[in-house]
């Protein structure tokens, strides 16, 4: 498939979210004013995004947009047994915090995309808990550090003996047990 035809592709399912709802302008993100243009516009890495460069006509600098259909048939079932709908930037801001340092945006970004479509083909309504699972397991592939800071959190660790198990599992060959 041609690039043209890829991008068309993507943006026909997009015109018409556009269409039917609020058209929310795109800031600057080092002027803060909504004055851009589009300089270029291809299909993302994962085929589900277009990316566009952008240039701010008040600073003339340039940054990066993402956009993707929003689809919400996703829904999060909480612990407390609440339902709330998935929340990708969620998602991607706790990958971030335990892999702060440790992985690049573009590496984040195809973490993230991986979770999220493993999630979707599940099914409609996915628990937090399996959210937390997904992420582990996908962390535990990546990079053992960010695991160790994600699954303290998750599994809520309260001291160095809880650290150590976690590490002598970690250091297993076998997928981390589930909660």
């Amino acid at each position: 498939m041609h690039l043209r035809t890829a991008v068309e592709a993507l943006t026909a399912p997009l015109a018409k979210v556009a269409a039917s709802s609020t058209v929310i302008t795109v800031r600057c993100p080092f002027c803060r004013e909504n004055d851009d243009k589009v300089v270029d516009s291809r299909a993302g890495d994962d085929g589900a995004t277009i990316r566009r460069r952008r240039e701010c006509l008040a600073c003339g600098r340039r940054f990066t947009t993402y956009e993707r259909v929003d689809e919400h048939g996703l829904v999060v079932r909480k612990r407390d047994d609440t339902r709330e709908p998935f929340d990708r930037d969620k998602l991607r801001n706790g990958i971030e915090r335990a892999a702060s340092g440790r992985l690049d945006e573009h590496a984040l970004e195809a973490l993230a995309s991986e979770i999220e479509e493993q999630l979707r083909a599940e099914g409609g309504e996915v628990g937090s808990d399996r959210i937390g699972v997904t992420v582990l397991e996908q962390l535990r592939g990546v990079d053992h550090v960010a695991y160790l800071r994600f699954a303290s959190v998750y599994k809520g660790f309260e001291d160095l003996a809880d650290f150590e198990r976690e590490v002598g599992e970690l250091q297993k060959t076998t997928a981390p047990k589930r909660r």
